[in-house]
């Protein structure tokens, strides 16, 4: 069946929904705040965090790469899709029932029955990722995505941004763990809902790339590499630029550890990253595609190490809401620019097979948070800021060559 302009709006507009009660969920669950001061509160240390942080923004993005070469044997792919998103809807409902009988666990316990949870929800997220790139590129008209990508950040920008205060309020009235139950069964009903857009999706152009086994994959891997060297640096500045979406947490980490950071004001840096977000989501919009992703990738740059210099520069006194407002301003342009950037290299027979060898690209950001624990636990917190400089600084050489035709 062809990709029909009918069928092309009845998919942008069940990917909104998703994207929009996603974006209501998101506030509630969130990565860089949330679930990090949860984690502390529970008895986590500098090392437990860098764990966690691993597992949530690189580790399930590396497992991307086991999944792609399942997932692009087959030519339909929501069913895939349903399940990746189902079991992190599980997963959100067995954390919110555990912080409620949290009182009948002993905290080593609870630490790793909170491990396993978000890592069953990380992976559910990279098994469902796959399907998804794969059916948005092929399941929207070439001309519907650049507006699909700019009205999404603006629609989830709004949402993000009238939800924080509702988590905000959720956080400071009560303590833990009854505030973070309330957060996470918040956070299930949400992302059951968003999960009825994927079910109204219309997946009608087949997309298949055989793949034998293991050995075969990689070969195919290793093909692709070689025909698309855009791909390589593609693959080199997720590599290095990754690792900016790992940075809040360290920053909720330092203000616990330095500042005895409470849940009130964990809400209030949330409000300050979406404030971040959603500005830069209109902004994007009201530029209506004029923008270029290559002058994104820029910014970004220039904003990661902002971020790290305010803390090495301003120590006792950081100007913990600038950061994560800038920090938002981050996480937006860097979603924009990964989505954008992945279909422009990619094309419909080989966009699931991209998905999972930029998997292959999260190995630095999976890493980093660990070693990030690692060396806050034994020197402290400011080598960690510079190495994380220098990664960053490092990443200009693969924009400077990924050379962005939009």
């Amino acid at each position: 069946m062809k990709l029909t302009r009918n069928i092309s709006q009845r998919n942008y507009y069940s990917l909104l929904w998703h994207a929009g009660f996603l974006a209501f969920a998101r506030n509630f669950i969130d990565v860089d705040t949330v679930i990090p001061a949860m984690l502390v509160d529970a008895g986590g240390t500098a090392l437990h965090v860098g764990v966690l942080t691993a597992i949530m923004l690189g580790g399930s993005s590396f497992t991307q790469l086991i999944f792609a070469p399942f997932i692009s044997n087959y030519s339909y792919k929501k069913g895939f899709l349903l399940l990746g998103i189902n079991s992190r809807i599980l997963a959100l409902l067995a954390l919110g029932l555990l912080l409620y009988y949290s009182s009948r666990l002993h905290g080593s316990y609870m630490v790793i029955l909170i491990f396993l949870l978000v890592t069953v929800f990380s992976l559910g997220g990279a098994f469902a990722n796959i399907s998804y790139t794969d059916i948005m590129g092929k399941s929207l008209l070439p001309e519907a995505r650049k507006p699909f990508f700019s009205i999404k950040q603006v629609l989830t920008g709004i949402i993000l941004l009238g939800s924080v205060f509702l988590a905000r309020f959720v956080l400071s009235s009560a303590g833990y763990p009854v505030n973070y139950t309330y957060m996470f069964f918040i956070g299930f009903g949400a992302l059951a809902i968003a999960s009825l857009g994927f079910w109204n999706l219309k997946e009608v152009v087949p997309s298949k790339m055989r793949v034998k086994n293991p050995t075969h994959f990689f070969q195919l891997v290793k093909h692709e590499l070689k025909q698309n060297k855009r791909l390589v640096y593609f693959l080199g500045f997720i590599n290095t630029q990754g690792i900016a979406i790992s940075f809040l947490p360290f920053v909720i980490l330092y203000a616990k550890q330095n500042f005895d950071l409470q849940s009130d004001q964990t809400g209030n840096f949330l409000l300050f990253k979406v404030i971040g977000s959603v500005v830069t989501g209109l902004l994007l919009f009201a530029l209506k595609g004029r923008f270029r992703y290559r002058n994104l990738l820029y910014l970004n740059i220039f904003l990661s190490v902002l971020l790290a210099m305010l803390i090495l520069i301003l120590p006792d006194y950081p100007p913990f809401f600038l950061m994560f407002f800038i920090g938002g301003i981050i996480f937006a342009t860097y979603s924009i620019t990964m989505n954008g950037v992945l279909l422009e290299v990619s094309d419909t027979t080989n966009r699931a097979l991209y998905t999972g060898i930029t998997g292959a690209g999260n190995i630095l950001p999976a890493l980093f948070p660990l070693l990030g624990g690692w060396i806050i636990t034994q020197y402290g917190f400011k080598p960690f800021f510079v190495l994380f400089i220098l990664v960053i600084l490092a990443s200009a050489y693969f924009v400077i060559n990924l050379r962005c035709k939009h």
